[in-house]
């Protein structure tokens, strides 16, 4: 069938709206009427950097929409259920026989190649095949193919225009705190960066029932919102040291850190400020080549842990409904940090996102 998608054809953020076709669902595949997707930076990186992905390609990975068709093998799918698609994997690697899919071995090949696992594109257009399948959707369109794993059944009475941005980005900051850290009740935590992951993660750590969020940032009214959403106390790391204001507080520091700035000195600091026995989390780089400053002497006497975390830990079927419920229940709302924007409006929805006039842009199909 044929469809409108908005096509990267190079290494920009111009993506013209074309006409396109789509495949029909294969055995294990599903094909989406996307009602709205989110913008993530990963959108932007993969436009911006040769090399990340091919070209031309459909880029979006924060779609929510309506089945149309299921694959003949698809059990938990049905044409009209609701979904929020997420990252795919290839469901049978080790990480993923485990229950960690964010860690899959194959995360290049369906997230990042443009084709299915057999080499197979999804989309095609006037001059040949155009790559799809970017994080198993390719949601800047008015359909996708997705696979029945990567394509998450959400309750009927969420709005879903609003739910695309929990399939990367909101679970991403949320994960890392529930799930990644295992924040308890009562631990303190410091997030660096309160972009839209990192606002997430501070709705989070006030759901664990932290006793002190940190949030820090340059952005006054990040910073706001930040203290609006849960946090205890903000600091404007463009005017003070965070590292020394979170000792001062603490004493001996956070039980957790969670970095997604990829700045160096926010990196140092996220590190440094982590007390006896707690943990740094990085989810955010600028380069595969970027390395963390770290303090080896200090980390061993205080026992710290520093991970990388992709997605959150989230095992999509689980995490994203309740991150659903969280919303329904008045306790995770991020409708605060969205704005919406036709689709037809792409072009201005990635600059916002790009230079952060928007938290989370939300295209509306």
């Amino acid at each position: 069938m044929n469809m409108r998608a908005a096509v990267l054809r190079e290494h920009s953020l111009r993506m013209p709206i074309e006409c396109v076709a789509v495949d029909e669902p294969r055995a294990h595949e599903v094909l989406v009427r996307v009602v709205a997707t989110g913008i993530c930076h990963t959108d932007i990186k993969v436009a911006q950097v040769p090399g990340l992905s091919p070209r031309p390609i459909v880029l979006g990975h924060e779609g929510a929409g309506v089945v149309e068709k299921v694959g003949a093998n698809v059990t938990k799918l049905a044409p009209g259920d609701h979904v929020v698609m997420t990252f795919d994997s290839c469901g049978a690697c080790p990480t993923c026989a485990v229950g960690k899919p964010s860690y899959c071995h194959e995360v290049a090949a369906v997230c990042f190649s443009g084709k299915r696992l057999d080499g197979s594109t999804t989309l095609s257009g006037d001059g040949g095949a155009i790559h799809g399948n970017f994080f198993g959707q390719s949601s800047f369109a008015t359909h996708a193919i997705a696979n029945e794993r990567n394509a998450i059944k959400v309750r009927k009475d969420a709005p879903l225009e609003l739910l695309g941005p929990l399939g990367c980005g909101l679970q991403t900051g949320s994960g890392a705190v529930l799930n990644s850290l295992g924040l308890r009740a009562g631990q303190t935590i410091a997030v660096f960066g309160v972009g839209a992951v990192g606002l997430a993660a501070v709705m989070a750590a006030r759901i664990a029932g932290a006793s002190r969020i940190f949030a820090i940032d340059v952005v006054p009214e990040r910073l706001a919102l930040a203290r609006e959403l849960g946090a205890t106390h903000v600091i404007d790391g463009g005017k003070s040291d965070a590292l020394r204001e979170i000792l001062a507080a603490t004493g001996t520091g956070v039980d957790h850190a969670l970095d997604t700035t990829a700045n160096d000195k926010c990196i140092e600091q996220a590190i440094d400020c982590v007390g006896p026995l707690g943990t740094c989390g990085l989810i955010a780089n600028k380069s595969p080549a970027q390395t963390a400053p770290v303090k080896i002497l200090g980390s061993m006497l205080r026992g710290r842990t520093i991970r990388g975390i992709v997605q959150g830990d989230s095992v999509p079927d689980i995490f994203i409904p309740r991150l659903v419920d969280f919303f329904m229940d008045g306790r995770f709302p991020f409708d605060r940090l969205v704005k919406f924007y036709p689709f037809e409006q792409i072009a201005e929805a990635l600059r916002d996102a790009d230079s952060g006039v928007a938290i989370k842009p939300i295209l509306r199909m």
